[in-house]
């Protein structure tokens, strides 16, 4: 047994199970217990489970198919999210390669249809494309879409005919529309081999888009039926809206919550399953879509983190808050699954400020360790950009107050939840307006005598790394060290080296890559201002990571050497964070150390380069 806030890490968890369609005693989860996040197998009927991949770097995405035969899994290199989708039977056996005829990619989407058929979406440097087939040790797929602008597979109806897509044609990878095609089956379902995008097998049969700066995200078919449900934001925030491609039909769902929306089909398809989004929570309805009613479901107050419906009318949940571990539930009030071991130590539940900024109000959460203020405090930065903190159990969060830390999270401009003028607003001002949030809240945090401005650290990790960085560099009398985790740190570098999904959301952003619109470029990089950076600094960096890549992170770090500044670098063989339980505390350790010793909390070397 190690100590709280390592075993929080180590308690088993898991992910709330799908279900095949056909067979809903046949589900998947993901699940920690093995040391490693990996896919499982949970057969309802007989209770057995078993755990289907074993990788070294762990198993993230994997999905099953309508009838429960088979459970497909991204097979990818050491975390580096490049690869090719493999399937194994659910019941045991042998993993094969469903779509042979598919060179390694990015993942693109995934939808699954009835024997063996299958649509899978690519990334890479040319741009998305969408290939459908049949699925086995003979299948030959079709190229139904392609275009140099990203997009995303995200659902086949039913019957398999109508395949739905987001895209970004138009040239805003943040804010997608959606199109139907009609997939012409007697031609997939035939010989033939891949190629260029093949007109034969599939036809458009209906767009929308709502313009300029309105996202649109295709959820999924009705079951039985055509109607697609879609999340729009056409008030100014998500909400749902049933769109009939053939006949362009649309009913707008109006369930008068305040906040942003979620939403999904009940099996029998007469209900949507709403989740609502509201200052760092998140809550369940059920809305009946003949009468218009809406119906709060009883789940505690927290954070919903996902939710389904399933055919005997309950809802399963994944469920936690700032003290309690997550938990998977049922509205019938029993614990779904639970995973072997001990349970995770609880910790402090969370308090919710709001500080004015110049955006508007912020909304940011705060837990606080025992004893009198000001506290030693560290911001974790929350990545994304397009996320949000909120209160739900996160075990860094515990490991810092557990260390005698305040944790201050901000939901800055650019994060979700808060609409879409929220989050749109970095656009063109690229981590300038996340940072003037930030140091809102902080400038509040030491005003109010919660936080000491001589122990102050900004933490973050992806996005949040991004920012840690530039807060050390542009506000550099604001904080006491900076730590950086898996960040972008030179953005040229970063977007001639990262996969093409990110460099098409770099372009929105930043209205244009790096060649069009240099000034923004160097004006949001972290390594523009290294020479500025006073405090000390710690870097944890993935070898393989295709998000932020490790030779702009090298050059941050060679900058830092060659002024002086103290700075302190963790490496690991992973790619963007790690599905490896001990590695995820080795690296929160270092952190603790790193932070202890630079606030004077625990005697040591003082930072240095290394």
């Amino acid at each position: 047994m190690g100590e709280p806030w390592q075993e929080r890490f180590r308690a088993g968890r898991v992910s709330l199970p799908s279900w095949a369609k056909d067979a809903p005693d046949r589900s998947l989860f993901r699940s920690n217990i093995s040391g490693t996040w990996e896919l499982h197998a949970w057969d309802r009927a007989t209770g057995g489970r078993r755990q289907l991949t074993e990788r070294p770097a762990g198993t993230g995405a994997g999905a099953l198919d309508p009838e429960g035969t088979w459970v497909w899994w991204f097979d990818d290199t050491d975390g580096d999210e490049f690869g090719v989708w493999r399937r194994q039977p659910f019941a045991g056996g042998t993993a094969e390669t469903p779509l042979p005829g598919l060179s390694p990619s990015y993942i693109g989407g995934l939808a699954l249809g009835r024997d063996g058929f299958a649509v899978a979406g690519r990334s890479t440097d040319a741009g998305f494309s969408a290939h459908a087939g049949a699925a086995g040790a003979a299948a030959r797929t079709r190229t139904v879409y392609a275009h140099r602008c990203e997009g995303s597979v995200s659902d086949l109806s039913d019957d398999g005919s109508l395949l739905a897509l987001a895209h970004s044609e138009h040239g805003d990878s943040r804010n997608m529309a959606v199109r139907v095609l009609r997939l012409h089956r007697d031609v997939l379902d035939g010989a033939g081999a891949d190629g260029g995008e093949d007109t034969d097998a599939a036809e458009t049969v209906a767009d929308l888009w709502d313009g300029p700066g309105r996202d649109l995200t295709p959820v999924a078919f009705e079951p039985g039926g055509r109607r697609l449900l879609v999340l729009h934001e056409r008030d100014g925030r998500r909400a749902p809206l049933l769109w009939d491609p053939v006949t362009g039909a649309e009913q707008d769902i109006d369930t008068g919550l305040p906040g942003e929306l979620g939403a999904d089909w009940t099996p029998d398809a007469a209900a949507l399953l709403i989740s609502q989004e509201s200052r760092g929570r998140v809550l369940l309805h059920r809305y009946e879509l003949a009468s218009g009613t809406l119906t709060a479901l009883d789940v505690p107050p927290g954070v919903v983190s996902a939710a389904a419906a399933r055919p005997d009318g309950t809802v399963e949940y994944a469920w936690s808050d700032s003290a309690h571990p997550p938990a998977v539930r049922s509205t019938s009030g029993d614990v779904v699954l639970e995973p072997d071991g001990p349970a995770a130590p609880p910790s402090v539940p969370v308090h919710d400020v709001h500080v004015d900024g110049p955006g508007g109000s912020i909304h940011a959460l705060v837990s606080l360790p025992e004893g009198e203020r000001p506290h030693p405090t560290v911001f974790v930065v929350h990545g994304g950009p397009e996320a949000q903190d909120c209160d739900a159990f996160m075990p860094d969060v515990a490991a810092w107050v557990d260390h005698g830390f305040a944790v201050v999270r901000v939901n800055y401009r650019g994060s979700t939840g808060y609409g879409a003028a929220w989050r749109n607003a970095l656009e063109g001002r690229v981590g300038v307006t996340e940072l003037e949030d930030i140091t809102a809240v902080r400038d509040w945090a030491v005003g109010s005598g919660l936080a000491d401005p001589e122990r102050l650290i900004v933490e973050g990790g992806s996005w949040g790394g991004y920012l840690a960085l530039l807060a050390v560099g542009r506000r550099p009398r604001d904080w006491s060290a900076g730590i950086a985790a898996v960040p972008v740190a030179d953005f040229e570098a970063a977007y001639a080296d990262e996969m093409e999904a990110l460099r098409a959301f770099d372009r929105s952003m930043f209205g244009g890559s790096p060649e069009e619109v240099p000034e923004r470029y160097r004006t949001s990089s972290p390594i523009t201002y290294a020479a500025d950076v006073r405090a000390p600094v710690l870097v944890l960096a993935g070898e393989n990571d295709p998000r932020c890549p490790i030779r702009q992170i090298d050059n941050y770090l060679s900058r830092l050497a060659e002024l002086g500044t103290p700075h302190e670098v963790y490496r690991f063989d992973a790619g963007h964070g790690s599905f490896v339980v001990e590695e995820s505390i080795g690296q929160m350790a270092v952190e603790l150390d790193f932070a202890l010793r630079v606030t004077g909390l625990r005697e040591g070397t003082a930072p240095g380069a290394s």
